[in-house]
């Protein structure tokens, strides 16, 4: 049986991941081993985990990533973790769709130390594949249908390609339906010298002493004249 070509993807040297345990979690390694379907694994600088930065570095397009954001949801003075996974293009409706499935009264992301100790990976490297089994895991399906898509090693030293398939395929799996909303895009910068000035609320164009432009002649000198005691007729 011929073995399935490595994937080109972005500047990267991609591998089998079985041949680099080094850039896997504990808790990856022992789930790769689950997949009826290869893995890879590339090796990263570190420093450029995080999706934009790695995107930039390595020339693999946002679009071909996947983010894993840990959840915490809040029900009855219960808390519990679930894994949100969506495309790199896109951000997890937290509080709308994820709050909804899982019935929860707030939903919010776990904080840092929490997310590292319950899912034993490194913050930045944080994956689906691995996860403990009572987390729900919140796939887009978006990231399902890719062919194939990237996500984090479980370590920050390196990052996985995975069919999407392969991620909703994973045991607490739930495909979900407008997971992911699409990233507002940056108003566009004003060109270099079209810039509006920034005005205090009470500043206009009328200054101190000055009476708007719209003032008839016959009364524009009584109001010029008249002394700052007079009241208004």
């Amino acid at each position: 049986m011929t073995s399935p070509s490595a994937p080109v993807l972005g500047s990267l040297t991609w591998l089998p991941a079985v041949e680099r345990p080094d850039l896997l979690a504990a808790p990856v390694a022992a789930a790769l081993a689950g997949l009826t379907v290869p893995a890879w694994v590339a090796e990263i600088d570190e420093d450029l985990a995080d999706t934009a930065a790695f995107s930039d570095a390595y020339g693999v397009p946002l679009e071909a990533s996947a983010n894993c954001v840990v959840v915490a949801a809040r029900r009855a003075g219960q808390t519990s973790l679930a894994a949100c996974v969506v495309l790199a293009t896109t951000r997890a409706d937290v509080n709308g769709v994820v709050r909804r499935h899982l019935d929860a009264r707030k939903a919010s992301f776990a904080p840092q130390d929490v997310a590292v100790a319950e899912s034993g990976m490194a913050f930045g490297g944080i994956t689906p594949v691995g996860l403990p089994a009572s987390w729900p895991v919140l796939v887009d399906p978006a990231v399902a249908a890719a062919d194939l898509v990237v996500i984090g090693s479980g370590t920050r030293g390196g990052k996985l390609a995975v069919p999407g398939s392969a991620l909703a395929a994973l045991p607490g799996a739930h495909v979900l339906e407008g997971l992911g909303r699409a990233v507002p895009a940056a108003p566009p910068a004003p060109a270099p010298g079209t810039e509006r000035p920034v005005r205090a609320p009470d500043d206009s164009d009328v200054g101190w002493g000055e009476r708007p432009s719209d003032v008839p002649d016959p009364d524009r000198r009584y109001l010029e004249d008249r002394p700052p005691h007079w009241g208004s007729d």
